[in-house]
């Protein structure tokens, strides 16, 4: 697999110099400054493109080009903005950079209820918790009807959680749902998110799943000429938040977003992580019936319950299957090299890394430590080499 590691840009808090050191050849970035819905210039992208390729490394997959919120609506200047999204594609094609990561999630791009959580050996990851989430649902955001969506007990155990908590603790909690909004570092008010949740209403899982079919059938043909490989990311988690649908979950999903425009440009981001949240998909198994239509994997590890419940743990631990996941990855690439296919090595890049040493208590985008996420890449490549090795002895 192609090892690559995402970096947020110029103001990363870690170098390309670090990420280089890390033993990662790849960079997974975007155009961040570029407001979502516009072209992305050939100008901006190639001046990108010079500056990772300086330090020795290649820019191998953007994440994302963001989906406007009005394509998923489709209300508004939608048209426009899919328009846009084409001339981005085409430009990213005509500079070589030939794969592209992007979500369909509602106004959330990912959610969790704790981004410190302490593990015995002090190191610290991201958990989500429902009870809690539900407690922000209903005593914070005050969703209309949203104590229906919740058995009664959740309900309870929330309500006494919530009632536990003082001013600041509530404070932190409402930071904490907020970073998962794009863009989240304008800081969003409770009253912003409800109002962005409220232009939601009436679009259900049904009619979001249709606005993604035709987002699909208007951009893969583009994706075809240009020579891009799309790969949609799941839903993090892989289940409905605060009323607003979700359309890339499990299983069946992915089978029919893929059956729906059957081309390989046509694929998916491989989120152990996100997939894996749900006790009810199975990552071994995915990735063996959807390997040909694999265009990039974030590889993780999560420990999840019935409840909905999961934290974000070490590569080898948690539930996940990871030798097996991998191993499917390394055999997908020995029939793509069989077979020709000019895409015969998957990028991947470690996922969310737990904060140790001396990440502890710096800045960084939740998740994207620097020696948690070598820890994992080190890990994935002792893996990787252990089962190329057992498959051609």
């Amino acid at each position: 697999m192609e090892q690559t590691w995402r970096w947020y840009g110029p103001k990363d808090r870690i170098s390309l110099q670090q990420i280089r050191q890390t033993g990662a050849t790849g960079i997974v970035t975007a155009l961040h400054h570029i407001p979502n819905g516009e072209v992305w210039p050939l100008d901006d992208i190639l001046a990108r493109k010079k500056m990772i390729e300086s330090q020795g490394l290649t820019w191998s997959v953007v994440e994302s080009v963001p989906v406007h919120e009005d394509i998923k609506k489709q209300k508004g200047n939608f048209q426009k903005y899919i328009d846009n999204y084409k001339q981005t594609l085409s430009n990213l094609g005509k500079i070589g950079i030939h794969t592209v990561c992007y979500n369909f999630m509602p106004v959330l791009d990912w959610s969790r209820t704790d981004l410190n959580f302490q593990f015995e050996d002090g190191s610290e990851a991201l958990k989500y918790e429902q009870k809690h989430f539900v407690a922000f649902d209903i005593f914070i955001l005050k969703r209309k009807n949203a104590s229906k969506d919740y058995p009664t007990e959740v309900i309870k155990q929330s309500e006494m959680w919530y009632n536990s908590l003082d001013n600041n603790q509530i404070q932190t909690f409402i930071d904490t749902i907020i970073k998962g909004l794009p863009g989240a570092e304008e800081s969003y008010s409770v009253a912003q998110l409800a109002k962005v949740i409220g232009e939601y209403e009436g679009i259900d899982r049904f009619k979001l799943k249709e606005h993604l079919f035709y987002f699909l059938e208007e951009i893969i043909p583009i994706a075809e000429k240009a020579n891009v490989r799309m790969a949609i990311h799941p839903d993090d988690p892989p289940w409905p938040l605060m009323g607003l649908p979700r359309v890339v979950s499990t299983r069946d999903d992915v089978k029919e977003i893929l059956d729906k425009v059957d081309s390989v440009n046509n694929g998916i981001t491989l989120c152990t992580g996100s997939f894996g949240a749900g006790y009810f998909n199975d990552l071994p198994a995915m990735t063996k019936e959807f390997a040909s239509r694999i265009n990039f994997a974030h590889l993780r590890n999560v420990s999840r319950d019935e409840q909905l419940n999961f934290h974000e743990d070490y590569f080898f631990e948690g539930d996940i299957d990871m030798y097996s996941v991998v191993r499917n990855l390394v055999e997908e690439e020995n029939r793509r090299e069989k077979s020709g296919r000019t895409d015969k090595r998957i990028p991947m890049r470690p996922d969310h890394g737990n904060q140790m040493f001396e990440d502890i208590g710096k800045p960084n985008n939740p998740g994207y430590s620097l020696y948690g996420r070598m820890k994992g890449l080190a890990e994935i490549r002792g893996l990787e080499i252990g089962i190329k090795k057992s498959i051609t002895t």
